[in-house]
């Protein structure tokens, strides 16, 4: 009886073996059309396959989309960081094209300046509510900076130091409105020179005032104000600026010339002290009033 069944269990197996041979045989030949079990696995495993397909590729593309926009976010943050440091840098290098745009035009002056000692400085503070009238250098007496000694730009003077420590010194610009703050200046004219003081600045007009000017002189609009050097403490021949407008002073006994400076009191970054190459005659002996010109 076992070896009945295992005789049996033996046939049915080669039995199976060959059917299956004969279905792939069968399956392998050429035909015009499928047969109906083929037919009916093939749709049924198309249909499966196109059903679990697509929850599989829209969960998959749901994540692609949530990764891209991370992606998206973090790149997007990248570039607003590297634009803010753009900005930045481009900041910095108007900053520096100014700086050097100025320091090369100090240059360019220190050489015509070479007879009165330049020294080159920088603007470290100005007051708020004195704007145009102090400013303070990073240089001081250590640097060989004394009291009233010429401060210019490229563009010409701005003023003179009011005051000196050891490590700064404070800077009176011509724009100041302190009395005392007298230029001797000279009008460059035609085959002779014309002299005054630049006293005062008209803050409406941006304008230096230069006083007492006499009244018969010819001053026109365009001519070229400088220092005369007659003060005995600043060097002749620093620019000052341009002469737009001429008025009759008060009593008509002089002339007033409004002045265009040369230099831009308002944004100072460089400037220069300039000490005066000539022997300097004691103020107390040109003065009676013991007020300051310069």
């Amino acid at each position: 009886m076992p070896q009945f069944f295992l005789n049996k269990r033996l046939i049915v197996l080669l039995v199976s073996i060959i059917i299956l041979v004969a279905l792939i045989g069968f399956s392998l030949r050429e035909r015009a059309q499928l047969s109906w079990p083929e037919q009916f696995i093939k749709d049924t495993t198309g249909w499966i396959q196109a059903g679990v397909s697509r929850p599989v590729h829209y969960v998959a593309g749901f994540f692609e989309n949530v990764q891209d926009l991370q992606n998206t976010y973090t790149e997007n943050k990248e570039l607003k960081t590297r634009l803010e440091e753009l900005a930045r840098l481009e900041s910095e290098v108007q900053m520096l094209k100014k700086d050097n745009v100025e320091l090369r035009e100090i240059l360019d002056k220190k050489d015509a300046l070479s007879a009165f000692e330049p020294r080159q400085a920088t603007v470290i503070g100005r007051n708020p509510d004195k704007w145009n009238e102090l400013l303070i250098i990073n240089k001081g007496s250590k640097d060989g900076i004394k009291k009233n000694m010429a401060v210019i730009t490229a563009q010409g003077l701005i003023g003179k130091v009011k005051n000196s420590r050891s490590f700064t010194s404070t800077v009176q610009l011509l724009s100041s409105m302190d009395p005392t703050n007298r230029i001797s200046a000279e009008i460059q004219a035609d085959g002779e020179s014309i002299f005054g003081f630049i006293e005062g600045y008209d803050n409406e007009k941006g304008l230096l005032l230069m006083k007492r000017i006499p009244f018969d002189s010819k001053v026109e609009k365009g001519q070229n104000v400088i220092s005369s050097g007659k003060g005995g403490v600043f060097p002749k021949s620093l620019p000052i600026g341009k002469v737009v407008e001429v008025v009759p002073a008060e009593y008509g006994l002089t002339q007033t010339a409004y002045v265009k400076p040369g230099a831009n009191f308002y944004d100072i970054e460089h400037v220069m002290v300039v000490k005066r190459g000539a022997v300097q005659p004691d103020l107390a002996d040109m003065i009676d009033d013991k007020e300051e010109e310069l």
